[in-house]
């Protein structure tokens, strides 16, 4: 499961980088929460027990799942401008770096960090630094190469945060089902009110367009949903592990299709982020 989780998000990853340049950043998230909160609320109208379960809540629960979804999709929004800016190559396993924001964020709230976890945190630092880096004069340092880097840490930010609060408030009160449903249905009330201002902006895309936002809606829910299924049936620890490879297959993806190519540093930046991305999980 952990692994399928890292196949689907990685082909997630490559597919976000096409609608937002398509589409745009803002209806290509749109696009996608719509049709994720189509499926969880059908799901749940299947399903009634998960909401019988989920009303007995209280309203504290509610309010933290709330502002874990509004940084869900605000990390949905910094993650698809990321790769519409730069290369899938380096934006995607950057954003596997949200270990980090959440082991810090655990560490505030009282737990300890040992020396391995501070370790892959520097190497997590160490290799975002390097990643950015362009050492050969061919291969010119812009504006956006730039911009795709800051806007890849700040969606690992909100990802980091979201999926803090919900591991330690939310989803063992709520469960994955109803948390996932509400995540999408704050998303897409959010982004309502953003794509209604743009022109055409609720119109639907073209038929090529909306088989890509799709697939990436049904791959980022069946990442989801897979990486519920492990966790439930076994090593939470291991299955994100696994999962956190979905950087890595993003870039791949980059690479095999677009051609991306990096510098010597850069690469050693990425494999720096995913190996301390890694780590850091095993440890947590």
């Amino acid at each position: 499961m952990g692994l399928l989780a890292a196949l689907l998000w990685g082909g997630t990853d490559f597919l976000v980088g096409l609608n937002a340049r398509a589409v745009g950043v803002k209806r290509a998230v749109y696009f996608g929460q719509a049709l994720g909160f189509t499926i969880m609320s059908l799901l749940l109208i299947a399903v009634p027990s998960f909401i019988f379960k989920s009303m007995a809540a209280p309203l504290n629960v509610w309010l933290i799942g709330i502002a874990a979804a509004i940084l869900t999709v605000s990390g949905a929004l910094a993650l698809s401008k990321a790769f519409a800016l730069g290369k899938a190559s380096i934006v995607a396993p950057l954003v596997t770096s949200y270990g980090v924001v959440t082991t810090l964020l655990s560490w505030a709230g009282g737990e300890q960090i040992s020396l391995i976890q501070l370790l892959c945190i520097g190497l997590c630092v160490l290799g975002v630094i390097l990643s950015s880096i362009h050492s050969d004069p061919k291969i010119p340092h812009t504006t956006q190469a730039s911009s795709s880097i800051a806007y890849a840490l700040l969606a690992a930010g909100f990802y980091g945060t979201s999926f803090w609060l919900q591991g330690h408030f939310v989803l063992p009160v709520l469960g994955p089902v109803t948390m996932l449903w509400l995540a999408y249905l704050v998303g897409l009330i959010v982004l309502v009110l953003i794509v209604i201002k743009i022109k055409d902006g609720l119109k639907i895309p073209p038929l090529k367009n909306c088989m890509t936002l799709t697939g990436a809606s049904l791959m980022n829910l069946g990442g989801f949903s897979s990486f519920a299924w492990g966790a439930v049936a076994g090593s939470v620890s291991v299955v994100t592990v696994i999962s956190t490879m979905s950087g890595g297959i993003a870039a791949i993806l980059g690479y095999v299709f677009f051609k991306e190519r990096l510098a010597k540093v850069q690469v050693l930046g990425v494999v720096l982020v995913l190996v301390g991305a890694l780590v850091l999980h095993l440890k947590t």
